[in-house]
C-alpha cells in the first residue's frame, strides 16, 4: 500500500467512478464522473479496469506528491499538467517516481480534468461505488471534496505501462458552443407547440453561473406550458431537461436528485453528455431533436469508438528518448577504482505474453 499526498486541492477535486447504479429507487443519488469519455480513456491509459475510481478536478486542478512509483494519465480539460515543474502531455500515460510532484493549473479549454493512477484508490465502497456525493457527505474521501494535506492510500499495480497514448484523431475538442442532441419527452405533451419550437430554436440557450454537478440552469427564450409545470414526481435521469414554471430549462447532471416534480421536455442523449459536462457558464447550447432509434444508433457508435480506442491504446507505445551518458561517482574505499553507472534504460519485456515496462541500469 502506498499513498498520494494532496499538497494543494484545487477548486473542486473529488474521487469519482461510474456512480451508484441501481439505487435511485431507494433515494440514493447516482453521482459519478461528469465526463464519461475522458474518464474511461484515463483508465485505459494506465491499464486499469475502466470503472476504477479517479480524481475529477474542476476549473483549477490539484497539486499532488507521489510516495511510490506508478503510472498516471491526465485527460479531459487542459489544465497544463506539470511534473516537477516540467509540462507533460495529456492523454498519455507517464511514469512517476517517489517524491515526484504533479501540478495542474487553471483551465485552458473544457472545465473538468481526470487523473487516473495505475492501481486502486483505497476508498471504502458505498453502494458499490467510491464516488463522492458532497451535498450529503456520502462516499469518496470522507464524503467531501479533497482539501490541502489530505492523503489518499493506493494499491499500486505491478503492471506499469508508461508511454501509452490516445491517437490525436480521437482527442475531443471542447467547444464553447455545441449542438446537443435530445429525445423529446417524457412530458413534451405538457408544452405548447410554440414552447417546443422555442426549445429547439437555433439561437439556443446560454449556461448561467448556476451550473454545477447537480444541474445547469439555462437562459434564453421562455418555453411555454399548456397549463402547469408540475407533475407527480418521477425518476430524474442524467440529461433530463426540466422546465419549471418560469419557462427556463435546467439540464440535470451527475449529482441530480433521484426524482423531480417538474415537467421534462426532453432528455440529452448519453453520447452527448461528455460535451455538456465540459461546458461552463456563458457557453451556448443549441438543442437538436432526434428519434429514439437514432439515439440508439449513436450510442452503439459511441461504444464501438471506445472499444477501438481501448485497442489503439493497448497497442500504442511512445519511442523512448535516447539515454543520458554514463557518469562516474566517488571512489570506493582507498583504491583508485571508480564505480561506473550506466544510463537508465527503459525497456519493454514480454513474459508469457504479458508486456512489462522495466527500468534497467548497469553498474560496473
Amino acid at each position: 500500500m502506498s499513498s498520494i499526498k494532496i499538497l494543494k486541492a484545487g477548486f473542486f477535486t473529488t474521487v469519482q467512478d461510474l456512480g451508484r447504479q441501481g439505487y435511485q429507487r431507494f433515494g440514493m443519488p447516482v453521482a459519478g464522473v461528469m465526463d464519461n469519455f475522458s474518464y474511461r480513456v484515463a483508465n485505459f491509459l494506465v491499464g486499469n479496469n475502466e470503472g476504477e475510481a479517479v480524481l475529477e478536478a474542476t476549473f483549477l486542478g490539484p497539486e499532488l506528491e507521489f510516495l511510490d512509483e506508478m503510472v498516471i494519465a491526465v485527460t479531459g480539460a487542459n489544465m497544463k499538467p506539470k511534473l516537477n515543474g516540467k509540462e507533460i502531455p495529456m492523454w498519455e500515460s507517464v511514469k512517476v517516481y517517489r517524491g515526484d510532484k504533479l501540478a495542474l493549473g487553471g483551465i485552458l479549454n473544457g472545465i473538468r480534468s481526470y487523473i487516473a493512477f495505475s492501481g486502486e484508490l483505497d476508498i471504502e465502497l458505498v453502494n458499490n461505488s467510491k464516488s463522492t456525493y458532497a451535498k450529503s457527505g456520502i462516499g469518496g474521501f470522507k464524503g467531501r471534496k479533497l482539501l490541502d494535506k489530505d492523503e489518499l492510500n493506493i494499491k499500486v499495480s505491478n503492471n506499469l505501462f508508461p508511454g501509452k497514448y490516445l491517437d490525436a484523431k480521437f482527442i475531443p475538442e471542447f467547444e464553447k458552443k455545441n449542438n446537443i442532441r435530445v429525445i423529446l419527452g417524457p412530458q413534451d405533451d405538457y408544452f405548447t407547440e410554440e414552447g417546443i419550437n422555442s426549445f429547439l430554436n437555433a439561437n439556443g440557450y446560454k449556461i448561467t453561473k448556476e451550473a454545477d454537478r447537480m444541474g445547469y440552469r439555462l437562459e434564453g427564450e421562455v418555453i411555454k406550458h399548456k397549463e402547469k409545470a408540475d407533475i407527480i414526481s418521477d425518476g430524474a435521469l442524467f440529461g433530463s431537461v426540466q422546465v419549471p414554471a418560469n419557462g427556463s430549462p435546467i439540464i440535470l447532471m451527475a449529482d441530480r436528485q433521484t426524482a423531480g416534480g417538474y415537467t421534462k421536455i426532453a432528455t440529452v442523449i448519453s453520447s452527448d453528455l461528455p460535451k455538456v459536462s465540459q461546458m461552463g457558464s456563458d457557453n451556448e447550447i443549441v438543442f437538436e431533436k432526434i428519434s429514439l432509434e437514432e439515439a440508439h444508433k449513436i450510442y452503439r457508435e459511441y461504444e464501438k469508438n471506445l472499444a477501438e480506442i481501448k485497442e489503439q491504446i493497448s497497442n500504442s507505445q511512445r519511442v523512448i528518448k535516447a539515454p543520458e551518458p554514463a557518469v562516474s561517482v566517488a571512489p570506493v574505499g582507498k583504491t583508485n577504482n571508480y564505480i561506473s553507472i550506466g544510463p537508465l534504460r527503459r525497456m519493454n519485456v514480454v513474459v508469457n505474453g504479458t508486456s512489462y515496462a522495466v527500468d534497467v541500469q548497469e553498474v560496473k
